[in-house]
């Protein structure tokens, strides 16, 4: 295995951005512009967007490797990154080149068949900069540029086949609050963005530019402000600093061009704060692409308590009922339910459907026609009011994305079950500009952890979880359990009867039975796995690539439970250097999957 390792630059005071590329290799793949059409249908040996496709499925139809043969699955390259904390990225391919967005908004340029680095950029965030979530989601392409959101509240376009800058534009101001690590979607000629800091007091929006020059097209604000649409459903001044936050890209449906968003949680924490829904806070929200007006939405749980954001975007899956296609948004909430939603050819949301898929105890009922729920009152925190609730801050699924394969006709959670918090919010001052506003002192956000009444912490628990749905009957089909471990990390399935995972504290990379759930293939890595998986081929071989690299919440969540479950988790110790690991099948290519 060939192993590189890249170091820092020292960086000129005073510079904004630090960009080093080395001359392109001429002998590596030559880079492949990607077209609008290339990005509505992605050739299957590449990977161009961190779900691989538009829809959001995080499916590959390549099956070379298989559950026949995954058993032989080896490494072929790794690369050190540089670089500590969260490796969340997908890997992203065209052509034979790799690109990869690290923590500290580093991208790394590679030839994906050997490893070897074409060229690099690191960019200079400003050091006095408070980086609550030091991530970074992954990059988008189109046409010759690879697209990057930072920290700093910027987007920096780069020459795809150089690394140097072509254009950058700020959507924010990094002090005021405000920074993004999502990964940028490109759709018909625009970069969509939005921005985090919901902690910080912030108005979230999503941003569109032009992906030519970083003009800015349109800006939709997530939290509705007087005389808008929903700017009823905020009372008093709290829509100015009332968060929904977009930590991750959006899906898109060309055919209506319709993109879809899932959108975070009102701030400050504490629901007494801002009475009302919180319009479009835990929300899907589904916009028109080309000037950014609202089409439709769905809110999952109004005026939230419990720091559930619903920031993965939904699906889009056409589901057999009874004999009729449905298109449906599908989405496994951190609130801990499964919605199926209905998706219309104008944008307009309606809801099919929403049960538990791990232990809730918040929902009393669900309104069949709307989908609204009713809560337990006692389940509800506030301003010096206490509440235990499950799931956890971290919900029954946290960022991490789903998968879904139109083989099986599964969808692929991962999901954490068992896991409770307890709260209670605190009086708020006035808001200072870049600081925490959030209303729950910091330590007890930490320590908050609590197991589910009458689970015997005493015993391995089983907390973390790979399930497999059937949307057609809405029944759970296979869960492969993990004791003393949350999952945390998003899924691959592939046409080759394969999924793909890690995210246990134990820094296993998995693949799955698609079918039945068994367990096929594991590795340990160097680090625990936040990273999504992609897959692509070069030269007729198929390759799984994955980062490791732990951090963030993953990482606070565990803390938790080594504190939860000692002394049996006491002398546990997950790395967080970040490293890209690429695999392929020992020996001669072999027969394709025939299930």
């Amino acid at each position: 295995m060939r192993k590189r390792t890249l170091f820092s630059v020292a960086v000129l005071a005073g510079l904004a951005i630090c960009s080093r590329a080395g001359a392109y290799d001429a002998t590596a793949p030559s880079y492949a512009t990607v077209s609008q059409d290339r990005l509505d249908k992605p050739e299957p040996q590449n990977w161009l967007m961190p779900r691989g496709t538009y829809n959001g499925w995080g499916y590959s139809p390549l099956d070379q490797i298989n559950a026949k043969n995954v058993k032989r699955l080896i490494p072929v390259w790794s690369l050190s990154t540089g670089v500590t904390d969260a490796h969340q990225a997908a890997p992203i391919v065209n052509n034979g080149i790799m690109f990869v967005s690290t923590p500290q908004n580093r991208i790394i340029a590679v030839d994906a068949r050997t490893g070897d680095t074409i060229w690099r950029y690191e960019r200079h965030l400003p050091p006095d900069m408070q980086q609550l979530h030091p991530t970074n989601r992954g990059v988008a392409l189109y046409g010759d540029k690879v697209y990057m959101a930072t920290m700093d509240a910027c987007v920096v376009a780069l020459t795809a086949t150089t690394g140097k800058v072509a254009w950058q534009h700020c959507v924010a101001k990094w002090r005021d609050g405000y920074y993004m690590t999502l990964a940028p979607l490109a759709a018909d000629g625009k970069i969509l963005v939005g921005v985090s800091g919901g902690e910080l007091g912030i108005r979230g929006f999503i941003d569109a530019l032009d992906a030519e020059t970083g003009k800015e097209d349109w800006k939709f604000y997530t939290v509705a402000g007087p005389g808008e649409p929903g700017g009823d459903t905020w009372k008093g001044d709290s829509w100015k600093t009332g968060g929904v936050p977009i930590w991750m890209q959006g899906n898109y449906d060309p055919a209506t061009r319709t993109v879809y968003f899932g959108t975070g949680n009102g701030g400050p924490w504490m629901p007494d704060t801002r009475p009302g829904d919180n319009l479009f806070a835990t929300s899907a929200i589904a916009l028109d692409v080309e000037t950014g007006k609202l089409k439709g939405y769905h809110q999952y749980h109004w005026n939230d308590a419990w720091d559930w954001d619903e920031v993965s975007a939904p699906l889009l899956i056409d589901v057999n009922r009874n004999g009729r296609a449905v298109h449906e948004l599908v989405h496994a909430g951190r609130d801990g339910y499964l919605w199926q939603l209905q998706r219309d050819p104008s944008g307009k949301i309606g809801f099919i459907s929403g049960q538990p898929f791990v232990h809730q105890d918040v929902f009393k009922s669900i309104d069949p026609k709307t989908g609204r729920p009713t809560y337990d009152e006692a389940k509800v925190p506030g301003t010096n009011k206490k509440a235990l609730f499950c799931p956890s801050l971290w919900g029954g699924k946290d960022w991490p994305m789903e998968a879904y394969s139109p083989k099986t006709k599964l969808l692929y959670v991962p999901a954490n079950d068992n896991l409770c918090a307890e709260i209670a919010g605190e009086k708020l001052g006035p808001r200072e500009p870049g600081s925490l506003y959030v209303g729950v002192p910091i330590d007890d956000i930490f320590s908050s952890l609590r197991p589910r009444p009458g689970v015997d912490t005493s015993k391995p628990m089983k907390i973390g979880q790979l399930q497999a749905w059937d949307l057609s009957t809405g029944k759970k089909v296979w869960s492969h359990d993990f004791l003393d471990s949350a999952m945390w990390a998003p899924i691959l399935a592939t046409a080759g009867d394969l999924v793909f995972s890690g995210g246990t504290n134990d820094r296993m990379f998995r693949a799955f039975d698609a079918s039945n759930g068994k367990l096929e293939w594991e590795t340990r890595l160097n680090s625990g796995v936040e990273g999504t998986p992609s897959t692509f081929m070069v030269n007729g071989v198929q390759y799984i690539a994955v980062l490791s690299g732990y951090g963030v919440d993953a990482e606070r969540q565990n803390n938790g439970l080594k504190k939860m479950l000692a002394p049996r988790l006491d002398h546990q110790v997950v790395p967080n250097d970040g490293t890209i690991h690429v695999f392929a099948l020992m020996g001669p290519k072999t027969e394709t999957a025939s299930r």
